[in-house]
């Protein structure tokens, strides 16, 4: 289905599907120099998805003006939460055209099970968010294919990231075969394969004068044909996310807050500090706190529950400039955010 009737019935999903994807990009990149500013896209309509050139790629105030890597994982994870809202509300029943992929029942799968049940439909909405996504994209240059590569990145994170669950079938329990189907994972699974290929991601350096002709453009085609679509590419470099460029339209790191503590923090997270402060040449400043919550709360008959007040001493870390760092080395330009 396209055209008006498409975008009636489609684009609030689009824009829940972006608007999923920024969420998620916020997520993998809390405690990144790059932080997924809120400014990344415009996301409250079709048309802001990626608003024109305004948007994600030609403002000068805009730090995702430049085609580079942090550019190339906002366009894979937006198109991926549109192709995946579009395939989870298929599968609640939300339209009318779209139901279960049941086009492999009944095969054989692998040794001892077959295909069956009802597999969320991807090719449903891998098709609707290329209409939606891909549609955005109107110009032939470099810039353009860039995008388009990444948008298909996202949408193949979407699928390789599918999980199968099976069923038993046989005589009191017993395995004797099984139906399987696919299913979705969660979507932080496909922020994090996303946030695997960002580290990845290839830079293209195209001849001088590969431009609008059309045996430039033919050259940008066949540059981009030769790289897998399952992976990220950049036409740039990043710039400095350490220093504060107003131009760019960066802050900086200089009063972000780190992280040192805490028995669930993962790697990254335990390693926020030295990123942010001392990797760029900012100390660590301690700062205490105290903060109010609700606790000891009890319900009372009928029909009310009511809690105290209790305050909490909290330490919280923050990057700041002193005459001698304390985080760390001295940040080296030219390294990754």
């Amino acid at each position: 289905m396209t055209g008006p009737k498409a975008y009636l019935i489609y684009s609030s999903s689009v824009a829940a599907g972006a608007q999923s994807g920024i969420e998620e990009c916020k997520y993998q990149f809390a405690w990144d120099r790059w932080n997924c500013p809120e400014r990344a896209l415009q996301l409250s309509s079709h048309g802001g998805l990626r608003s024109g050139k305004e948007s994600l790629g030609h403002s000068s105030l805009d730090p995702l003006a430049t085609a580079n890597r942090e550019t190339a994982f906002v366009h894979a994870i937006s198109s991926a939460g549109v192709m995946y809202t579009l395939t989870r509300n298929c599968s609640l029943g939300d339209f009318d055209n779209c139901g279960c992929d049941d086009s492999r029942n009944g095969q054989l799968g692998g040794q001892g099970w077959l295909w069956g049940g009802c597999s969320d439909n991807v090719g449903f909405g891998e098709a609707i968010s290329k209409q939606f996504v891909d549609a955005l994209e109107t110009g032939q240059d470099a810039r353009a294919a860039m995008n388009l590569h990444n948008n298909e990145a996202g949408r193949k994170a979407v699928k390789g990231t599918m999980k199968r669950t099976c069923k038993c079938h046989g005589v009191s329990g017993s395995c004797t075969t099984q139906t399987c189907w696919l299913q979705l994972p969660e979507f932080r699974e496909v922020g994090a394969h996303l946030k695997e290929k960002y580290h990845a991601a290839l830079k293209v350096d195209l001849l001088q004068g590969a431009g609008n002709s059309a045996a430039g453009r033919g050259a940008i085609a066949d540059t981009f044909r030769s790289i897998s679509t399952r992976e990220l590419v950049h036409l740039e470099d990043s710039p400095d996310y350490c220093l504060e460029n107003k131009t760019l339209g960066l802050l900086g790191t200089e009063g972000r807050e780190c992280l040192r503590r805490g028995r669930a923090l993962g790697r990254w997270e335990r390693r926020s500090c030295r990123r942010l402060c001392g990797d760029c040449g900012l100390a660590v400043e301690e700062r205490r706190a105290e903060t109010v919550s609700s606790c000891n709360c009890k319900f009372h008959w009928c029909c009310a529950v009511r809690c105290e007040q209790c305050r909490r001493r909290v330490t919280k870390y923050f990057c700041s400039r002193a005459d001698r760092p304390r985080g760390g080395a001295a940040h080296k330009p030219g390294t990754k955010p």
